[in-house]
């Protein structure tokens, strides 16, 4: 576990692994004309209870990095350092030390330093075997280079970026759904081509490295973005939008992966009905200028990731119809889907 996380550590990191806190050495932001500090605080939710039911947690460590440390880029930032908190049962070290692998190979790849973190034993509280854990992370960023809602304007494209499937929003639906049909985690899914364990423990997809690329080529071209996990597509949309503006994000432009399909087909519900719980295989929006995203599109891509236009905002007066506004305590802008998901 110790060279996992001395593998996220630079010159910046100072006193290695295990004091009280952690060191990091901040003269690097010396070299800004006005650093933001930017930071963010999440957990996996209730997807730990998958990777305990199949013994399995080299992936909920990503999870939380994908959380925590990509809703700091929403804001332009790039993230300096992680700390984590697992509160467990029981500790069994092998398993802590699984789990803090993967919150460190995450970290490495989106170029955040793990300098500390935390272990705790409850028990009474939680079952031997139970655990969950959390995380907080900080980012720096120009105070003239922030995006956001000001900066959006009339014409802008809206482009999605694909997820990699559930990601870690949404799981207490699928557990009831899984529960409800008498699926155990261990049985094989012919639809997904795994179990379902395996299937749901696909790891969050980390966009930090993709964007922070995206956002160093084509500068100011890029004016918000919006990182989808709680409150679905249109809700977190909705709030990197300035309040007057909307748009209506096209669903034939995609088709949802095959995991958001079967859910849907074993609840008897419709893709549409669960837009507000689930990514449906959008895990980012990107708004930028019109004139630069066919090249924002190349460069996303070329990291892997697929990109494509679903919309385009608006400032006039919206149409008639029914549209979510805002989220979260944000006065936002307007978004509704529209059309019929893609075969």
């Amino acid at each position: 576990m110790k060279s996992a996380v001395r593998a996220t550590h630079g010159p910046e990191v100072l006193g290695g692994v295990g004091g009280f806190a952690g060191l990091f050495d901040a003269s690097a932001l010396l070299g800004y004309r006005r650093p933001l500090l930017a930071t963010s605080t999440d957990g996996v939710g209730t997807k730990v209870a998958i990777a305990q039911a199949i013994d399995k947690h080299d992936t909920v460590g990503q999870d939380l990095v994908g959380m925590v440390v990509d809703d700091i880029v929403v804001v332009g930032a790039k993230p300096l350092f992680m700390t984590d908190y697992i509160a467990c049962g029981k500790v069994f070290p092998e398993r802590i030390a699984e789990i803090v692998r993967g919150v460190a190979e995450a970290c490495a790849a989106t170029g955040t330093a793990l300098v500390g973190g935390e272990t705790a034993e409850h028990p009474g509280l939680l079952g031997a075997d139970d655990y969950d854990m959390a995380g907080a992370a900080t980012g720096v960023v120009e105070a003239d280079r922030v995006l956001g809602a000001e900066r959006v304007r009339d014409g802008d494209v809206i482009l999605a970026l694909a997820s990699s499937g559930l990601h870690s929003n949404g799981f207490s639906l699928v557990r009831h759904i899984i529960t409800g049909a008498g699926i155990s985690y261990g049985d094989n899914s012919a639809e997904l081509g795994t179990t379902w364990g395996e299937a749901l423990l696909e790891p969050t997809r980390l966009y930090t490295t993709p964007l922070l690329g995206l956002i160093d080529a084509i500068g100011d071209g890029v004016h918000a973005l919006s990182h989808v996990t709680g409150g679905g597509l249109a809700a977190n949309l909705a709030r990197v939008l300035p309040l007057g503006s909307w748009t209506e994000v096209d669903r034939s432009t995609w088709s949802p992966s095959p995991v958001f399909r079967v859910l849907n087909e074993i609840a008897g519900t419709s893709l549409e009905s669960t837009e507000g719980t689930w990514n449906l295989g959008v895990g980012f929006f990107a708004v930028v200028d019109a004139s630069r995203a066919a090249e924002a599109i190349r460069t996303i891509e070329a990291t892997g990731i697929a990109a494509w236009q679903v919309g385009t905002v608006h400032t006039t007066n919206r149409p008639a119809g029914e549209f979510e506004q805002g989220a979260k305590g944000v006065d936002g802008g307007a978004v509704r889907l529209v059309g019929s998901y893609a075969r």
